[in-house]
Formats: C-alpha cells, sequence, structure tokens
C-alpha cells in the first residue's frame, strides 16, 4: 500500500472547494462503521459490485483492455476505490474527510494494491495540473453544493478521450418515496438525513451539465433492489437510482 499525504486537510477545507462542510461531518461520523456489510453503509456494498462492473465495462468499451490513471472522487472508505484497482486499475481515492480517508488507507494496508488515498478537494488537483484516464464519482454529484461546477472540474481533470463514470439518485416521486423515506426510514439503508431529495438530479440536468463541460453523455442505466438477493442488478428504469457514463472527446482542449 502507498501512501500520498495532501496539504489540504478536512478541517481547513474553503468554501472556494465546492464542499458542504456539514456533509462532510455527516460521512466523517460513519467512517468506523463504513466497511461493516451490515452497518449504516449496507447499501453501499450491495451496489457496489454492479456500479464498479458496469464501470469497467464502460472504460474498456472507450479506453481498452489497458489500465488506467483513474481517480475515485468522494471516495468514502474505499468500497469502490480498492474494487477499481483490485481490477488492475493506478487509482487514487480522494475524499475531503480526514476520518473516512483514515479508515480507508487501514482497509486497505497490506494489500498491495495499486492504490493511493488523499484528503482534499477536485480544486486542489486541478491546481497542481494533475490529468486523469477516467473518473468515478459514485453517490457524490448530489452531495456537492454546486453540481455543475463538480462537473466542470471533473472535465478539467480528464485527459481528451477520458471517461466519467457516477452513479446518483433521479429527483421523482418514487425516488422520494423508496430512495428517502424508505431507505432511510423503513428499512435502515442509511441514516436518516443522509439524503435532501431536493439535491437530486435527473438524468437530463446532468447531461446538460456534462455539455456545458465539454463532456457528452454515451450510456445510461438504472439500478434496482432485487429483494431475493439482496442486492442491486441493472435495470431500463433510471427513476430511483441510475447509472451514467460521459466522456471527453478526444478533440477537446
Amino acid at each position: 500500500m502507498r501512501h500520498e499525504d495532501s496539504g489540504h486537510p478536512g478541517a481547513d477545507l474553503q468554501s472556494a472547494d465546492n464542499v458542504s462542510a456539514a456533509e462532510i461531518a455527516r460521512f466523517a461520523a460513519l467512517a468506523e462503521t463504513w466497511w461493516d456489510p451490515a452497518g449504516p453503509m449496507r447499501a453501499l456494498h450491495r451496489m457496489n459490485g454492479i456500479r464498479v462492473g458496469w464501470a469497467l465495462a464502460r472504460f474498456r468499451e472507450r479506453c481498452g483492455a489497458r489500465p488506467l490513471r483513474l481517480l475515485d472522487v468522494g471516495c468514502g472508505a474505499g468500497l469502490a476505490a480498492e474494487a477499481l484497482a483490485s481490477a488492475g486499475h493506478e487509482v487514487i481515492g480522494l475524499d475531503a474527510s480526514d476520518a473516512v480517508i483514515a479508515a480507508a488507507r487501514r482497509h486497505a494496508e497490506g494489500q498491495n494494491l495499486p492504490l493511493r488515498y488523499r484528503v482534499g478537494t477536485l480544486a486542489a488537483l486541478i491546481d497542481e495540473g494533475a490529468v486523469f484516464d477516467a473518473v468515478t464519482a459514485f453517490e457524490v454529484i448530489e452531495h456537492v453544493p454546486e453540481p455543475r461546477r463538480f462537473l466542470a472540474e471533473i472535465a478539467s481533470l480528464l485527459a481528451p478521450g477520458g471517461v466519467l463514470v457516477l452513479s446518483t439518485l433521479n429527483r421523482t416521486k418514487r425516488s422520494l418515496a423508496f430512495g428517502k423515506f424508505a431507505a432511510e426510514y423503513l428499512l435502515r439503508w442509511a441514516p436518516p438525513g443522509t439524503h435532501d431529495w431536493r439535491r437530486f438530479l435527473t438524468p437530463a440536468e446532468i447531461e446538460d451539465g456534462l455539455g456545458a463541460a465539454g463532456m457528452g453523455l454515451f450510456d445510461l442505466a438504472g439500478m434496482r433492489f432485487d429483494p431475493l438477493r439482496l442486492r442491486f442488478c441493472l435495470s431500463r428504469d433510471v427513476a430511483i437510482n441510475y447509472l451514467l457514463a460521459a466522456w471527453k472527446p478526444a478533440s477537446s482542449p
């Protein structure tokens, strides 16, 4: 396990970094239980295989089978980052919380994965001139103050021909009923208050933001929960959870 320290600890982040102090604190409180498959992050455990598998397929489609330099934004304690690194990609897991990055490093210790973690923001990476072949942002965009800026920052970090895969929740009546109230208050898949339904984004809204950032949508899929297998599976229905893939054309500056 290789470590990379950052000069941008979570406590020192500024509002200009497009992060929410309240959201950082909310997820930092869950750091020690993040890897418990029966804990407060159990929904992420159940969807991790399907979302990582879908992302890997989109990367192969656009970039071939070569190992990629990959950024996992809002990586939390590393559920997706470890899986992506295990698939052979060189991964940097980025999160604004010191606590969750500490948990991620502890869990990855000794696995000898091509994986580094750092505390910081997209803005800091842009300032450093970082460039990535691919970016993942799973269940992140609904938590940032400025989603369109978030997409623009990712576009700035992608190499021409690079791919973004994100997952999020749609803003529909069904997502309010099932993705918010049932998931948080009945099934307890996430701590109550984790999501603000008003901040959910439709695929059309994200596609508009991608276009403004110079990227183009090329694939979209829904995720639905299979109660018999107790896991998520791919679906054509994007009314609640969905995955989205976009690319930055090779001709982009």
